[in-house]
């Protein structure tokens, strides 16, 4: 409804310009919102207020002749001009009938434009370490990332939904040494338990599937245990076969699915990252010092210049990060959305400033970087911090089996990514207007009742999914 109106604002700003009213190249980015208050109106204006300073007159004065210069219509029924200015506008009967005529002929298609027409995009969100089963701040990745990404589509872009695994590093490390004292007998109260080692009760469960030889089936891939509690890297192998299987599970359990699977191994053992680092120096933009390699980021915007190989010969964290992105822009992803916990944003800057370093024209705001703030759950009053699984969070699949996958989801892009949310479990399951799932249910059954009066299977594929 805000593009019809701005139309007829448009029409009747046109009008003042032409009479003298407003000069004429006069222009402000005013803005039409839905009102709080219907008895107020069901959209207002500011238009009058942030134009009055240029047509030299008071903001109730210049909505006076706004409203008087607005063309015929069957959209409103009426118009009224509010406090200092404000122009509120409520709609006629005509104009609800006409948008639900248009409901009915789009069908699926309803809300939806192609201004990303064709533009390959990728989005990347959730990426977590295969070390252990996804906790609720995954489970806030996913619902804000999949709902970017239908967003997107819906705009008639080329989307792409990408998980980045980062089975490289230390933290891999951590788990096979775990998975191997489990399947020595060891247990994390133990004296000899690794001393950065996970300790959830799914650890156990990974090692006595490697002892009995289970086979991991997943995406193109299938791994079977070697039983010998000694081989660490086949331990490692099956561990994070395991865990990238069960996250593929919770994550179908929550309605999202992705087309490509990176992996952070592959960086290295195509060795994209040594790649990257040699471009990185043959366009001047590191120097050496203290035994490491640095990269000049503050040419770029960065605080202070960052060190991309210690003196030990292994790289910082945001170095791979840096070459992921690169194949990125190499793959064709015209526009790259990355979505992250909050507590990534200090290596967004340096990643951005590894890539304009590169000096292969790839747009200063690439990627772009959404951050999800994190997620404190309630029950019965209290915060819930373990879980019975994996013992130092709570699991997203805990939730969806406790409140359900619909109400977990809308829960988590019910606030905006960037605040911090409390889940409160006896407010999602709760059947009252307090809820909001349990109120949006509530809803969709009064317009089934509705479509049922009018005669109109629930089922036609001309209404179903509206």
């Amino acid at each position: 409804m805000k593009e019809p109106l701005r139309l007829l604002l448009d029409q009747a700003l046109e009008r003042l310009r032409a009479d003298g009213t407003l000069p004429a190249d006069v222009a402000a980015p005013f803005a039409i919102e839905r009102t709080k208050n219907r008895e107020h109106g069901d959209f207002a204006t500011n238009a009058a207020m942030l134009l009055a300073k240029s047509a030299r007159t008071n903001p109730r004065a210049l909505a006076q002749a706004l409203v008087a210069a607005l063309p015929q219509n069957s959209l409103l029924a009426k118009v009224e001009i509010a406090g200092p200015g404000f122009i509120n506008f409520f709609l006629s009967p005509a104009a609800y009938h006409e948008e639900m005529r248009r409901v009915h002929a789009a069908t699926q298609a309803y809300g939806t434009n192609r201004i990303a027409a064709g533009r390959r995009t990728g989005v990347e969100f959730v990426s977590a370490n295969p070390t252990g089963p996804l906790h609720i701040g995954h489970g806030r990745a996913a619902a804000v990332g999949d709902c970017l990404a239908r967003l997107l589509a819906a705009e008639g872009a080329q989307v792409v939904r990408e998980f980045y695994y980062n089975d490289a590093g230390v933290q891999i490390d951590n788990l096979a040494k775990s998975v191997q004292a489990r399947a020595k007998g060891m247990t994390p109260d133990d004296a000899g338990w690794p001393a950065d080692g996970y300790r959830g009760d799914y650890i156990g469960d990974v090692a006595n599937a490697y002892l009995r030889g289970d086979t991991i089936e997943f995406e193109d891939h299938a791994v079977t245990g070697a039983k010998d509690a000694d081989s660490l890297d086949a331990i490692r192998q099956f561990a994070v076969a395991y865990l990238r299987r069960e996250q593929n599970m919770d994550l179908e359990a929550f309605g999202v699915k992705f087309d490509v699977y990176f992996l952070e191994s592959s960086l290295y053992s195509d060795r994209k990252v040594e790649e990257t680092v040699r471009e990185l120096v043959a366009h001047g933009h590191t120097y050496e010092e203290g035994g490491a390699l640095w990269l000049r980021t503050t040419d770029f915007g960065d605080d202070k210049d960052r060190v991309m190989r210690k003196s030990d010969g292994t790289y910082t964290y945001f170095v791979p990060d840096v070459a992921y992105h690169l194949s990125k822009w190499q793959r064709g992803y015209a526009r790259a959305i990355t979505e992250l916990g909050a507590d990534h944003h200090g290596s967004l800057m340096r990643v951005k400033a590894g890539l304009q370093a590169l000096e292969m024209g790839i747009p200063k705001d690439y990627p772009e970087y959404v951050l999800h703030q994190m997620v404190t759950v309630m029950r019965g009053g209290e915060e819930v911090k373990i879980s019975k699984r994996a013992g130092s969070y709570v699991t997203l699949r805990e939730l969806i089996d406790e409140v359900g996958r619909d109400a977990v989801r809308f829960f988590l892009v019910y606030r905006k990514a960037d605040t911090e949310f409390t889940f409160d479990v006896d407010l999602a399951r709760s059947q009252t207007e307090e809820n909001p799932v349990y109120y949006v249910q509530y809803a969709h059954a009064r317009v089934c009742s509705v479509l049922k009066q009018a005669g109109v299977a629930i089922g036609d594929a001309s209404t179903s999914r509206r």
